[in-house]
């Protein structure tokens, strides 16, 4: 299964945010959403993502900061992307691999969407009741 597949699924719909808007402004962006990272962009410009464990390690240095902090100060700048003819079981290499959650996809400097590792592991999860299924037909031999 490829990313396009997960993303045709699930949509292409984005959230995103001003890096100059407050860390409070973000947070509610999160919940309203339920969503775990919103995009920092300016403009058409993507800047990085601000996600729910960028939050939690400003508030736990300073839990006043959700107020004074721009999302520009506590996002992550540097961006891990997959494209859409990613393959399923590599994109979730590159999850673990690097300890993310969610992973912006892009063609071209573009964002199409952004998956999350719920959305890997359930397509993961659907291919291999797939197989499991035709397997056990196999060996029953039924033909379908």
């Amino acid at each position: 299964m490829r990313i396009h597949e997960i993303l045709g699924r699930k949509g292409q719909d984005i959230v995103a945010i001003d890096p100059g808007g407050r860390l409070s402004k973000a947070l509610r962006l999160l919940v309203n959403h339920g969503i775990g990272s919103v995009l920092v962009k300016e403009g058409d410009k993507t800047l990085g993502i601000l996600t729910e464990r960028d939050i939690l390690r400003v508030l736990d240095r300073d839990p006043a900061a959700l107020e004074e902090l721009t999302v520009g100060e506590a996002m992550t700048h540097e961006l891990i992307v997959a494209v859409p003819d990613d393959d399923v079981s590599y994109v979730m290499e590159i999850l673990t691999k690097n300890r993310i959650r969610h992973l912006p996809v892009m063609v071209d400097g573009t964002i199409q969407g952004i998956i999350s590792i719920g959305d890997v592991v359930n397509a993961l999860r659907r291919e291999t009741e797939s197989e499991n299924r035709y397997l056990r037909d196999y060996v029953q031999g039924m033909v379908r």
